[in-house]
């Protein structure tokens, strides 16, 4: 490959999209050892690179300051299994806002079959955030049932599909009636209109709930805690609503209750590493057969990256936001 530039979205954070994001030419980055150069085709846009932005969310040592932790596209340069020519989708720390991205081969991860650049590209990091907080901190199992909230996000919405093609009952809740429809169309056995009715009542009498992946914080917690079967968990992923829980001790103590979390893009290449793996195992054959489908509500070219940052602002979408490259 003779190209050496490429375009990127520059980020000049603490700023409104339209004043932040960017095009500008910048050196393709080079591979290291171990590492594929992916010409990226299209890159999924994440909550996380919303904060990133505004100076909410730094990237972690050694990641590119660019946006974008997750992209599809062709190998350029291989590396482990990968030849020239594949055609990967990968989580990256960071980077993905570009024509060309650097990522771990072990991140990468083959496309299914049957779906294009898009749909891959929102694969990576909702598979990858459901699989280790709903399937591992969670531990959620067939029969269970798991409640969701954010049911149209991209988490929500990877969320209740690979709970459903897990065995598990799927409660999910989002503001307004329509929300709640779209998470009943995508396989929730229960949709609830946060802003109207009361889900932890609704929960309770359908039997209660095992796992509850939560994205708003404090002040739903009380509502997951009173939904919470014996031995259930609850597991952030985020605190919209608030990140100070005040915590009924003996409540707790009573379920048996579990109260966990996590953040993806801190961790350890091996540990991402072990991940990719086991979704490959898990989760890719569900994505083969449908039970786990790619949900793209917008496309935007990779220059009006400004405009799907304001469109997932608006929390209107349904699934992801991808750029096209």
């Amino acid at each position: 490959m003779t190209q050496t530039t490429m375009t990127a979205i520059a980020i000049e954070g603490g700023k409104g999209p339209a004043e932040a994001l960017k095009p500008q030419i910048t050196d393709i980055p080079v591979a290291g050892e171990g590492e594929i150069l992916i010409r990226v085709r299209a890159a999924g846009i994440n909550r996380p690179d919303l904060l990133q932005r505004l100076g909410f969310y730094p990237p972690p040592p050694g990641a590119p300051a660019t946006l974008g932790l997750e992209v599809a596209g062709e190998v350029v340069k291989a590396a482990g299994r990968w030849k020239v020519g594949d055609r990967v989708c990968a989580l990256l720390g960071g980077g993905g806002y570009a024509e060309f991205a650097v990522v771990d081969a072990r991140h990468a991860l083959p496309i299914p079959g049957g779906l294009d650049f898009v749909q891959a590209a929102g694969l990576p990091e909702t598979v990858f955030t459901v699989y280790a907080n709903v399937f591992e901190h969670g531990a959620l199992k067939a029969g269970e049932t798991l409640l969701v909230h954010g049911a149209t996000s991209g988490i929500g919405v990877t969320a209740i599909q690979m709970a459903k093609a897990a065995g598990a009952k799927v409660i999910a809740t989002g503001r307004g009636a329509d929300k709640a429809a779209q998470a009943k169309a995508l396989g929730a056995d229960i949709a609830v209109d946060a802003s109207s009715e009361d889900f932890e009542a609704i929960a309770r009498e359908a039997g209660g709930v095992d796992v509850v992946l939560d994205m708003v914080g404090a002040s739903y917690f009380a509502r997951n805690l009173g939904a919470l079967n014996v031995g259930g968990r609850i597991v952030y992923i985020a605190s919209l609503g608030g990140s100070n829980l005040e915590v009924p001790v003996l409540a707790l103590m009573q379920k048996r209750a579990v109260l966990t979390g996590s953040t993806l893009r801190p961790r350890s290449a091996d540990e991402k590493a072990r991940l990719a793996g086991e979704i490959e195992r898990v989760v890719w054959p569900w994505v083969a057969s449908g039970k786990v489908k790619a949900v793209v509500d917008q496309t935007f070219p990779l220059a009006e990256a400004a405009k799907a940052h304001a469109v997932l602002e608006g929390g209107s979408h349904l699934g992801k936001v991808v750029l096209t490259v």
